[in-house]
């Protein structure tokens, strides 16, 4: 072990995350979420961080990520935290899993208090959306009236996997039933052809839509500008971030002019890759907001701690931690539309 090593002793902990229901996607239907958590000793402290790689969407997932995981747990123990951020370039939710584990060790009093802050001391909320789950028709409309009726106001609706005009006649029902007051953000994932794109979105911007989550597949970066340029409907990337934190940020922002960026840590090159995207954002006008990615609530934690810092005002896309039914016991909890942390509540964290 080396003096400088960012840890004495680590370990990789396997974690299985069960959905109290299964979670409709546009990549299927989740019933489980694997995650691993770093957990790190130093100096008689103890530190955790979340490796929340996200099966078939993560760049880094593949037959390599197991063996990168036992190379991490060997290498926190002879590098120090630079050189590790350096070694782990590729791997957006290990870098955020190092980031954490590093935060945490360095904080005084309490290993889960990474940024202190009135939202720490319990004093400050963080609005966020409200998402619906994709399902059938009935399924959704329940979700968007129990929503609404929690106190959100901003309603996010992952679209694409059921019939078009079916999703059509949800937004109308937000519309009729709620008016103007509710925000509608949308999140198609990909999943409509550039060929199609445009039309749809003409006929979604009729429901006055706040936004659409990357529209067409990632990587058609001629067609996503085409889009961007010609859209009614502010277009947001998301999927289009994973594997660009190494790319000219500002550039890529440049090129492709969209409304909004969606950060998430975990795809997208961990914390410091996020401070680099918020600040190509501002420097080209570009909207962005923080959007969790299944997380555990440790994961969870640290992103609601980050974006506090951040002195958001827009509603975020932070999860509130009740997906699950083993979620590890935290002081996060939801209050209406906003995520808060009550600093009575104690962590339960079996293996810290």
């Amino acid at each position: 072990m080396e003096d400088n090593a960012l840890a004495q002793r680590a370990r990789i902990v396997p974690y299985r995350l069960k959905f109290k229901r299964p979670a409709g996607t546009s990549r299927g239907v989740l019933h489980v979420k694997d995650t691993w958590f770093l957990v790190v000793e130093k100096d008689g402290r103890r530190g955790i961080g979340e490796i929340a790689m996200f099966r078939g969407l993560s760049a880094e997932d593949g037959p390599a990520f197991e063996r990168n995981l036992k190379e991490l747990e060997q290498t926190v123990v002879l590098l120090p935290y630079e050189a590790l951020r350096e070694h782990f370039e590729d791997y957006s939710s290990i870098l955020f899993g190092i980031e954490q584990a590093a935060l945490s060790l360095a904080a005084e009093d309490d290993p889960m208090l990474l940024f202190p802050s009135d939202f720490t001391a319990g004093r400050a909320r963080i609005p966020i959306n409200g998402l619906v789950w994709m399902g059938d028709k009935e399924f959704m409309r329940r979700q968007i009236d129990e929503k609404i009726s929690r106190g959100f106001r901003v309603i996010k609706l992952k679209i694409g996997a059921l019939d078009f005009e079916t999703e059509l006649e949800l937004l109308a029902y937000i519309r009729q039933q709620y008016g103007n007051d509710i925000e509608i953000r949308t999140d198609a994932n990909g999943a409509f052809s550039p060929e199609e794109a445009l039309e749809k979105l003409e006929r979604l911007a009729e429901w006055n839509i706040h936004s659409i989550e990357q529209p067409i597949r990632a990587g058609q970066w001629e067609e996503m500008a085409r889009l961007c340029s010609l859209s009614p409907v502010p277009i947001a990337l998301d999927e289009e971030l994973i594997g660009r934190h190494r790319t000219d940020k500002r550039r890529f922002l440049e090129t492709i002019r969209p409304a909004y960026i969606i950060l998430k840590p975990s795809l997208h090159g961990g914390l410091e890759a996020a401070d680099q995207w918020i600040q190509a954002a501002r420097q080209t006008g570009t909207g962005w907001w923080i959007t969790s990615a299944l997380e555990s609530n440790i994961g969870l934690n640290a992103l609601a701690q980050y974006t506090y810092r951040l002195g958001v005002e827009r509603p975020q896309g932070l999860g509130t931690g009740s997906l699950f039914t083993n979620n590890i016991p935290s002081p996060l909890y939801l209050e209406g539309d906003s995520l808060g942390y009550n600093p009575r509540r104690q962590w339960q964290i079996p293996f810290l």
